[in-house]
């Protein structure tokens, strides 16, 4: 009954979420694409071939990322496998059109009202679903369930913080997870709290994102570009909304302090002039970000802007009488290893504010150390681990970061070190994408 009345409130929700779609679409296009896909209905069908149509649900870019090398395994294991692949977001379905191969298709995910649902496991028939972390809705589950789709949660993460918003609709949750066919999770404490909602845990395998391998050759033109610049690179990794404000604030008077002389080249107090860059964690906010940089008087190097592709290796504002220090903006997608390499070191976004903070892992991959803020209850166990690995170290606010920042830079053996720890925890923690893999494979012959 319950289910019935949310339902409801879902269909009625249609016209809002049109809404909500067309100003997306005004920042970012791609929520202008293919539209009608969302409340089931469909243009494209799954190419012709013999092998297994296997669903897998990736919200966002970073669970896209780590749905790649599930994906790449899943073909291995299951020849001639056609992908189903949706999303929830327009980075993600950006993201996601890496991963397709002839006769694979790509769609949103579907409304969960029970008509677009039904029209959608319908109409591509796939013979299990695999939804990455978090991703999880009542009408999906149920209808999955009777159309004995086997549903699972591969990657997955709960923090207590959604554990205690989850408890508050427990009469829709508690269906749901205990609907699913099986959940593998990244964490022992994600797999206590994914239990304690019902969920049918059988295993901990760690997290998928230690096994993406970073992109081979941004990495070693960054790291190219950061030898030529000549001066330490730090990188504000997939920042948030108020966290750029705090940055830019503190080294604004900072920078007065220092002098506008001393500042040329970098806005950084002491001996050491370092380059800023900010790599925001969403593209609809670039031109934001951009603003907000110039509105503290600093100048403004966009990335997608850069002569011959390279960086700007004495960057100056646009004015030429300006003795405005210069900020590297990150305004690209699909670039990450390219800025980890080019940076010394990241500021952890998302973590300096209440939001849970952002993924780690790709930096440590890319051997770049991180300082991360107070706030990183998303990856609550990979942030701790990192950190007793000597990859990042916790402190307490932004302006603490950015000081810490100033003595690692003078310091090119605690980079090293730091650098090398980090190589080393990504290196560790690996094997996830093999178990969880083995685990879907041997759910299907069962």
């Amino acid at each position: 009954m319950m289910r019935e009345l949310y339902s409801v409130v879902m269909w009625l929700a249609q016209p809002l979420l049109r809404r909500k779609l067309a100003r997306r679409g005004l920042q970012e296009p791609g929520y202008l694409v293919a539209v009608p896909e969302r409340f089931g209905h469909y243009t494209n069908s799954l190419g012709s071939g013999v092998g297994p149509t296997v669903w897998v649900h990736a919200v966002s870019l970073g669970e896209t990322r780590a749905a790649g090398v599930l994906v790449a395994q899943l073909r291995e294991r299951l020849p001639g496998m056609r992908l189903l692949l949706t999303h929830g977001t327009a980075t993600g379905r950006a993201e996601g059109l890496r991963l397709l191969q002839p006769g694979d298709v790509q769609v949103w995910q579907p409304w969960d009202t029970p008509g677009a649902v039904s029209k959608f496991l319908t109409h591509f028939q796939p013979i299990i679903g695999i939804l990455m972390e978090t991703e999880l809705w009542p009408n999906l589950a149920a209808l999955c369930q009777r159309a004995q789709v086997p549903l699972v949660m591969a990657n997955a993460r709960l923090s207590e913080k959604s554990l205690a918003s989850t408890q508050r609709l427990a009469w829709l949750a508690r269906p749901a997870y205990r609907s699913l066919a099986a959940v593998w999770a990244q964490t022992a404490e994600d797999a206590r709290r994914l239990t304690s909602l019902g969920a049918p845990v059988q295993g901990v395998f760690g997290n998928l994102k230690f096994d993406a391998t970073p992109d081979a050759v941004q990495l070693a033109q960054g790291r190219a570009w950061r030898q030529a610049l000549g001066r330490p690179v730090v990188m504000f990794a997939s920042s948030r909304e108020g966290e750029e404000e705090a940055l830019l604030r503190f080294l604004r008077a900072n920078s007065r302090l220092a002098g506008k002389n001393k500042a040329l080249d970098a806005p950084f107090t002491g001996a050491f002039e370092v380059q800023w860059l900010i790599v925001p964690r969403h593209p609809q906010r670039f031109a934001e970000v951009a603003a907000l940089i110039g509105a503290h008087g600093f100048g403004v190097s966009l990335r997608s802007q850069w002569r011959d592709g390279s960086p700007p290796v004495a960057a100056r504002s646009a004015s030429a009488a300006s003795l405005a220090p210069v900020i590297w903006l990150g305004d690209t997608l699909g670039e990450m290893a390219l800025y980890y390499g080019m940076a010394d070191v990241a500021l952890l976004g998302g973590s300096f504010e209440p939001l849970g903070g952002q993924n780690l892992i790709e930096a440590a991959a890319c051997g770049c150390p991180v300082l991360m803020g107070p706030h990183t209850f998303n990856f609550a166990e990979a942030a701790e681990l990192a950190q007793v690995a000597g990859a990042a170290l916790r402190v307490a606010s932004l302006d603490q970061a950015v000081t810490t920042v100033q003595t690692w830079v003078s310091n090119p053996d605690e980079l090293a070190h730091r650098s090398a720890a980090s190589t080393a925890f990504s290196s560790a923690n690996r094997g996830a994408v093999a178990k969880t893999a083995e685990a879907v494979v041997t759910l299907l012959r069962q």
